[in-house]
């Protein structure tokens, strides 16, 4: 992997997750007004589909696909959609935040689908990485102890972080990594909305905003968290590969914070001070994973294993 790249790569999955992060801050507002994932989903697909069809549009590009790589797309579109309903539904049994921290499960998952099915090695960096963002994660949660966790909206959360890293891995393990990334996102979407048109029993029972000021959260929805960020995160897989790309996931929970102290007033304790700190370094390691596997594999022939006598 050329050096340019991998620094295309850590951009792309930064930005992928700074924007994922955002659903909480765009979503919450509506459930606060009365509607349920369902109808949410169906307008955040809606616009996005809108959106991306408008960039395919006027790049010029054609909206065909071959025949090989329809079902793939529908399976893709399903799969993400049965990822944002479940997160989308955890929010009516948990806070945001604690969803998002729930959900950075899927870098282990990505890990795991990775070694088991494609025999990818899971080498120290990438074990230190997952341990250090995770660790990070847990400190950015400052729950009360006294509130238990609800067992359905974990349940939830675990689900779409499951079909989440079934995303990740598939977008560059089969035929859709040679679809340009607009069109398979554009196509995904547009397969997946079909879950939630049936949901809402083909538009009879979907509710609509009552303020006019929320379909600005609507189309945010479709445009932050849904298009930059299913588009970035496809390039970021193409560029630094799944395992990378998932653990800079840990952006995602970063970003909520950031946005609970900078617009909601919320207190930047020392605690979550420590577990942005480990985040960063899990970060930091994964864009100079190379050059940390050298220095690790250096120690090691410090210390040469001992020839058993006979």
């Amino acid at each position: 992997m050329d050096t340019k790249s991998k620094v295309k790569g850590v951009i792309y999955a930064m930005v992928a997750a700074a924007t994922y992060g955002m659903i909480p801050l765009f979503a919450l507002p509506l459930y606060a007004d009365g509607l349920n994932p369902d109808s949410v989903l169906f307008f955040r697909y809606m616009f996005a589909i809108a959106i991306l069809a408008a960039m395919i549009k006027l790049r010029g590009r054609e909206f065909a696909v071959k025949r090989s790589e329809i079902l793939p797309l529908m399976a893709m579109g399903v799969i993400m959609s049965l990822s944002s309903l479940t997160l989308f539904g955890s929010y009516q049994y948990m806070d945001g935040g604690i969803a998002s921290t729930i959900l950075f499960v899927y870098p282990v998952l990505v890990a795991v689908i990775m070694a088991l099915f494609f025999k990818e090695k899971i080498t120290v960096v990438t074990m230190l990485c997952i341990v250090f963002a995770l660790g990070g994660i847990l400190l950015l949660y400052n729950g009360d102890n006294n509130v238990s966790l609800s067992i359905k909206g974990t349940t939830l959360v675990l689900l779409s972080a499951l079909f989440y890293a079934i995303y990740i891995v598939s977008v560059n393990r089969s035929v859709l990594k040679k679809i340009p990334t607009v069109k398979l996102t554009f196509y995904m979407l547009l397969f997946g909305i079909s879950l939630f048109i049936y949901r809402i029993d083909f538009g009879s029972s979907v509710i609509v905003p009552t303020k006019w000021y929320l379909w600005g959260n609507l189309f945010s929805l479709a445009l932050f968290p849904t298009a930059i960020s299913f588009i970035c995160t496809t390039k970021a897989v193409q560029h630094i590969g799944a395992t990378s790309t998932s653990i800079f996931g840990a952006l995602e929970p970063v970003t909520a914070v950031v946005i609970g102290v900078t617009l909601f007033g919320e207190q930047l304790t020392l605690r979550i001070v420590v577990g942005l700190v480990m985040i960063i370094m899990a970060v930091t390691f994964v864009v100079t994973g190379d050059r940390v596997n050298i220095y690790l594999l250096r120690f090691r022939k410090m210390f040469p294993k001992l020839k058993k006598r006979k």
